[in-house]
């Protein structure tokens, strides 16, 4: 007779009543992964794991909406970023070769 009565086998007790919000506990531990795992999928996605690689040299060049041009170099912990502005500039020195674009917009330098 013992067999037929019904049995509880996950008897949830008396704190499961107690506390309506315990089981969304863990929904913040889940979301802090997801948040990590999507920032090294960008990562990987844009070619950049070597940004955080203490020993590699990285130079990254961005265009702004309004057309100014940043360059930006991580060497080694150091992380720099110039802005290029239309501004001639001059002074003495020699000249070191020519550069030439080719048709497929590749540049190639040839040196004197």
């Amino acid at each position: 007779m013992r067999y037929l009565k019904r049995r509880r086998r996950f008897d949830a007790g008396d704190d499961a009543l107690e506390d309506p919000i315990s089981g969304v506990a863990n929904l913040f531990d889940a979301s802090v992964v997801f948040i990590v795992s999507m920032m090294i999928a960008l990562f990987m996605a844009y070619n950049m794991i070597d940004l955080v690689n203490p020993d590699s040299e990285v130079t990254i060049t961005k265009k702004g909406a309004n057309g100014e041009i940043e360059v930006i170099t991580k060497k080694g912990n150091e992380i720099t970023a110039h802005k290029v502005t239309d501004r001639k500039l001059s002074g003495q020195g020699e000249k070191l070769g020519t550069a030439y674009r080719l048709g497929d917009g590749r540049v190639v330098y040839v040196p004197e």
